[in-house]
């Protein structure tokens, strides 16, 4: 295969996970479809992070529109434009490692809810992990089923954060055999 037919087949893969990770990101804001939680500041540190959209989303995203281009220039584009192509990837690299250091973190630390009168993260530092022990989710009263939701989306997040990471690392790997080997003929595939 080509450098520039990887490149493309990479950027259109990209593409659809940096807008599934913008969306979630944007959907966290609004636990139950509500936007009573983020007016009133009742929203998870780590959504405020904003590793979906920034991260995963935009910080992937301008790569892979560039990471396009560069496989459209002929077969392989040239030497200089797939040079570039390995310093954007790492910039998706470094985005896609945000999002999933912050998805890891929302995971980790639970949502913030409404424990009896009182808003907090409850399962933030406990003893117990709430993702394996599900009886304990009852003890968050409001926003409903915040911990279904908070954990679909965040792992969603995770796993496209690990998808992205992989892809812009093999851009980069292949941005620097079209950086070093040049671009390659019509006819050669």
């Amino acid at each position: 295969m080509c450098t520039g037919k990887c490149s493309r087949f990479i950027a259109v893969t990209l593409y659809p996970l940096a807008v599934i990770s913008i969306i979630c990101n944007i959907v966290l804001f609004f636990p139950g479809g509500d936007v009573k939680y983020a007016q009133n500041g009742h929203i998870t540190e780590e959504v405020k992070y904003m590793g979906g959209l920034i991260g995963g989303g935009l910080m992937v995203l301008v790569p892979a529109l560039y990471i396009h281009l560069t496989g459209k220039q002929g077969c392989c584009g040239n030497r200089c434009g797939m040079f570039l192509s390995i310093v954007l990837a790492a910039v998706g690299v470094a985005g896609a490692l945000y999002s999933f250091i912050v998805a890891v973190l929302g995971l980790q630390n639970g949502p913030l809810c409404k424990v009896l009168l009182i808003w907090n993260t409850p399962f933030k530092g406990g003893d117990r992990n709430y993702l394996t022990d599900k009886t304990w989710w009852g003890i968050c009263t409001e926003p409903e089923n915040i911990v279904d939701f908070h954990i679909g989306l965040f792992a969603t997040l995770l796993a496209t954060s690990c998808l992205e990471l992989i892809l812009c690392a093999i851009q980069m790997i292949n941005g620097l055999f079209g950086c070093l080997c040049g671009t390659c003929n019509k006819g050669v595939v």
